[in-house]
């Protein structure tokens, strides 16, 4: 008999809106290689929802260009108030002049975070030009989550790695750091190394390329109560993830706080 977790938060999805879905998802599987499970439209993310036996799920924008951060908030905002099942972050660009105010906006929009990705926007998560952003995330109370790791746009390069997460971790201690990928997708020495124990939160996204010994070292190690489920929909797939982390015969208290209850705390 099939049993399934009674509450589910996924902390890490993309969508986007219907017009330009299609594209995106074409060039995003073009650059990763990876097969989608949904088209990266709101309505087949909901689907992927249900049929994953998901309650919830947190839209991860990122805005690629500076000229994006506003209609992308405003699209995030609108989602947010239309799908009762859906949570959205916000998104500004390092270079964009009115980072800082749209920094309040988003706060006043009442979306739930923001999402920063240094690959697709071009920073090293550590350079002092950031410092005014994360001060602000920090001041207005906001969680924030960076893709940490490797990243296919830009195989030659990570802008995230687990040393730096770490400085910029130490450096602002009251910003609510979400480091996608445990940490360092497929770096996760790395992450054990310089991450583990610190005070920020590790998201599960894309944890098939850890092996299941070190993944659940890393969940054991860093504290289950510091943990989150994800799966970085449309690009992972949420039965596969949750059988994933069912398998590490974690406990039940562990496997609550990971699939949903340090979900809630961050949402509010």
């Amino acid at each position: 008999m099939v049993t399934f977790q009674t509450n589910i938060i996924d902390f890490h999805m993309h969508a986007f809106p219907d017009k330009i879905a299609q594209r995106t998802i074409a060039t995003l599987q073009e650059i990763s290689q990876t097969t989608p499970v949904t088209d990266g439209t709101i309505e087949q993310t909901i689907l992927q929802l249900k049929r994953c036996h998901i309650t919830a799920g947190v839209i991860m924008p990122i805005a690629t260009k500076p000229a994006q951060q506003t209609n992308i908030n405003n699209w995030a905002a609108q989602i947010q108030q239309q799908y009762s099942d859906l949570y959205c972050f916000g998104s500004v660009h390092p270079d964009a002049p009115n980072a800082i105010e749209e920094l309040y906006r988003i706060k006043e929009l009442h979306l739930k975070g923001v999402k920063l990705h240094p690959d697709y926007q071009h920073f090293n998560i550590s350079e002092p030009r950031l410092f005014p952003i994360y001060e602000t995330i920090s001041k207005l109370g906001l969680p924030v989550l960076f893709h940490t790791g490797k990243d296919p746009v830009s195989p030659n390069h990570i802008h995230a790695p687990a040393v730096e997460t770490a400085k910029v971790c130490d450096r602002f201690p009251d910003m609510t750091i979400i480091a996608a990928h445990l940490g360092g997708l497929m770096d996760y020495d790395q992450a054990e190394q310089h991450l583990v124990g610190k005070n920020l939160y590790l998201d599960t996204s894309m944890a098939k390329y850890c092996s299941p010994e070190q993944l659940k070292r890393i969940i054991l190690n860093h504290g289950a109560n510091h943990i989150l489920f994800a799966t970085d929909c449309p690009w992972g797939n949420g039965l596969e993830d949750i059988s994933r982390l069912k398998a590490l015969n974690l406990s039940k208290s562990d496997l609550d706080a990971i699939f949903y209850q340090n979900a809630l705390q961050l949402l509010g």
